[in-house]
């Protein structure tokens, strides 16, 4: 017994430190983004939203979204199925540092203006979907 006890310990904190930081988006920076959704990824440890946005060029090139865990997005009122393909949205995003089409979630405007995301205290519920 003695011996499995260093290895029950390494495996019940190996997780914590698989976990990524945030170093790859720039914190201190926003960008609004516009576009379609391509698709909502519902996935631990964290959901994504994939959607399709024109550049300056007028070309479509696809942006993906980190968001955050399901359970965190459920307690802010989200649903599975709360951004479908197709539908228009902006999206405000701390941008990755390194330039590439991506970020990390601050908000998300639906179509109708509604805002999800952010800071939960501020923003209205979602629709019910």
């Amino acid at each position: 017994m003695k011996n499995k006890l260093p290895l029950a310990i390494l495996l019940c904190i190996t997780p914590a430190f698989a976990h990524h930081s945030f170093a790859a988006f720039d914190m201190a920076k926003e960008i609004t983004i516009s576009g379609t959704v391509k698709e909502f990824q519902w996935l631990n440890p964290h959901s994504w939203i994939q959607m399709n946005v024109k550049d300056a060029s007028g070309n479509t090139v696809e942006w993906s979204i980190e968001t955050g865990s399901p359970s965190s997005l459920a307690r802010q009122g989200w649903k599975p199925r709360i951004l479908k393909p197709g539908d228009q949205i902006t999206v405000i995003t701390h941008p990755l540092r390194d330039g590439r089409n991506g970020g990390s979630l601050v908000s998300v405007k639906l179509a109708d203006g509604t805002r999800i995301g952010g800071s939960p205290t501020n923003d209205p519920p979602p629709p019910q979907n």
